[in-house]
């Protein structure tokens, strides 16, 4: 991911994640199929040993390991210096075994790895690569660990801090709250019911004031055995409880069944509100951010309307995918040419909507005449065609904001229906009267 630049600050290079994974076991068929699905459906690259010699001399050979998971049965190790091995390198490491022994399992739990697998389990190549993904997932997630108690509040932080998540700690509520309004990346917050002057139920209901359910996923917790503390935790905005003492693996399971469960909300809202080909907000979506924008009056706005000249064409002469691929490369334009207030969508078919703030005549006219240029230039490699295109746009603009989002609308596809007119591959701007009332039907487009 490239450094962006706003406003005269640049921001520091991103450093890449490491991504690779070792994978050490003697079970060549197991390695075969557990390896091409890790890289079939996560794209995680994978390295294969057998022996910890080969281990070793890989870790040596490569960098940007991110995880190892390895069997106890190798001809150079015994099943404690296996474990031993790759943990006393900090390298998280789930243990893969082939045999289910209780005694062994809890062993092998008592040191710092992710999880203990039995391979032979129907489902077990399934369950290791969910396991891969969210260990991968977990390292661009923060997370809040609330707790009066230094040492529980440490521990529950060591145990997030190996599955990967970035981790804050607050010993009282008020700091909590201070530290969620400070990190907007923190969406897992694990809170103590017993602390002095705000416990954990009161916290967790100020806490639903900041983020809701879908942004952040609250877990209590408490060694009370109050019936009664469950349903409050839950009726006052928590997702989950635990009860202390709690196992690893049941705080492992419930921490990650709550991310999940985030992370399927955030799929599914994307799906409802984002355009499937181009990735940017769908009609729908536009209509409501900008509706809600236009409420605050801040000032000048301009509403813009974009359409691909002669469309049907490109479909009917190179074909849909081709059509696909044009509609793509004008969304990477528009993309481009969103400032962070701003707001860029998909409105149907070939058609695109901006509104964009605070920008006079002479500005707004360079700036959409630099979007039009900007898409003129493009060139797609279609087969043995070069496909260019242009664009016609029309805008509306309303120096004072205080016009409706339907007469924007409305005045900018007028505009737009001009520009086709016109000739294509122009913009045409109006701006509107302080106390327009705009409400005639809107003109039928052209789409050609």
């Amino acid at each position: 991911m490239a450094a962006s630049s706003q406003a005269g600050f640049t921001s520091p290079p991103i450093t890449p994640l490491p991504q690779r994974i070792l994978l050490v076991e003697n079970s060549r068929t197991f390695t075969t199929m557990l390896r091409a699905a890790i890289e079939q459906r996560l794209e995680l690259p994978v390295s294969v040993a057998s022996t910890l010699a080969e281990a070793g001399e890989l870790l040596e050979r490569e960098q940007g390991w991110f995880l190892v998971l390895t069997g106890l049965v190798l001809a150079d190790g015994d099943r404690d210096h296996v474990v031993d091995y790759f943990v006393s390198r900090g390298l998280p490491t789930i243990v893969v075994s082939g045999v289910y022994d209780e005694d062994l399992r809890k062993r092998v739990l008592q040191q710092e790895i992710i999880d203990y697998v039995l391979k032979n389990t129907p489902g077990s190549v399934d369950y290791l690569v969910w396991l891969v993904q969210r260990m991968e997932r977990n390292r661009r997630i923060s997370a809040l660990v609330v707790d009066d108690s230094p040492s529980a509040r440490s521990y529950a932080a060591a145990l997030l801090g190996m599955y990967g998540y970035h981790v804050t700690q607050a010993g009282d509520g008020p700091s909590a709250l201070h530290a969620l309004e400070a990190d907007p990346a923190i969406r897992l917050v694990i809170v103590d019911q017993e602390m002095p002057g705000m416990d954990g139920v009161e916290l967790t209901r100020r806490l639903r004031a900041l983020r809701a359910r879908d942004k952040v996923a609250v877990i209590g917790i408490s060694g009370n055995s109050d019936p009664s503390l469950i349903p409050r935790f839950l009726k006052n905005g928590a997702n989950d409880f635990l009860r202390k003492p709690f196992s690893r693996e049941e705080f492992f399971c419930r921490v990650s069944q709550n991310v999940d469960q985030l992370e399927l909300i955030g799929s599914l809202q994307d799906l409802a509100t984002r355009d499937f080909l181009t990735g940017l907000p769908n009609r729908r979506s536009f209509l409501e951010h900008s509706q809600r924008q236009l409420g605050r009056g801040e000032g000048s706005v301009a509403v813009a309307m974009v359409d691909i000249d002669h469309f049907k064409h490109i479909n009917d002469s190179l074909g849909h995918e081709a059509g696909d691929q044009a509609i793509r490369a004008v969304a990477s334009v528009l993309q481009g040419h969103t400032r962070p207030r701003d707001i860029s969508a998909r409105f149907g078919g070939e058609e695109f909507c901006l509104l964009v703030h605070g920008l006079g005549d002479d500005a707004s006219a360079a700036h959409f005449e630099q979007l039009r240029q900007a898409i003129e230039a493009i060139r797609l490699q279609i087969g043995e065609n070069v496909l260019r295109m242009t664009v016609s746009i029309g805008v509306s603009r309303d120096p004072g904001g205080r016009s409706s989002l339907h007469q924007l609308i409305t005045e900018a596809d007028r505009q737009l229906y001009l520009a086709k007119a016109d000739g294509r591959n122009r913009v045409r701007s109006m701006q509107l009267a302080p106390a327009a009332t705009t409400g005639a039907a809107t003109p039928a487009r052209l789409h050609s």
